[in-house]
């Protein structure tokens, strides 16, 4: 096997990108404090032609060079916006028909695994605060839990890998499950 080369991978430019149908996807930072962590949310957002980025609280904006070190210009690709407050944002997004998920450990939470998507359905994903999680007070706000499950010692995934996670599950049931 030979590893392709980045001409290979044939990837489109920003324009086309930007002319792409998107996922019915976006993900909502809650407080999110490092930038590294907002820049791999970019990326993988790119990756998986998620629709935008709801920036919320604590949460910085590009541009940063921070969060430029791990997106590698997804900021330019992704479209997003800024909400001081959660709440404001997932209203928002209630108005416009988004179903709101937590990723979150809750009571009555669904496994991602059990997860089944709605194709009539766009979903607005919360991702908590790297040590504190989604706010109680967003995760009230929300329709409902997702949950991946965990079999180790530790209680937590990072933000940027449990943001890709679920990000593939759900892009994978939207792209090659119809």
């Amino acid at each position: 096997m030979k590893k392709l080369s980045l001409d290979a991978l044939n990837r489109v430019d920003i324009p086309t990108y930007k002319q792409l149908k998107k996922s019915p996807i976006v993900v909502v930072l809650d407080n999110i404090r490092s930038l590294n962590n907002i820049g791999s949310v970019f990326r993988t957002s790119d990756a998986f032609l998620i629709d935008k980025i709801y920036l919320c609280g604590i949460t910085a904006q590009p541009p940063h060079k921070d969060i430029h070190k791990t997106a590698l210009g997804a900021t330019d690709s992704v479209d997003w916006i800024y909400f001081e407050n959660t709440l404001d944002a997932l209203d928002d997004l209630k108005k416009t028909g988004y179903t709101i998920v937590a990723i979150e450990q809750a009571e009555n939470s669904t496994m991602l695994q059990d997860f089944r998507f709605d194709f009539k359905q766009k979903y607005a994903l919360v991702m908590g605060h790297e040590v504190k999680g989604v706010d109680q007070k967003v995760v009230d706000a929300c329709d409902m839990v997702i949950e991946i499950p965990q079999f180790g010692t530790k209680h937590s995934f990072n933000i940027s890998v449990t943001t890709g996670m679920v990000l593939w599950e759900l892009f994978r049931q939207y792209k090659y499950s119809k």
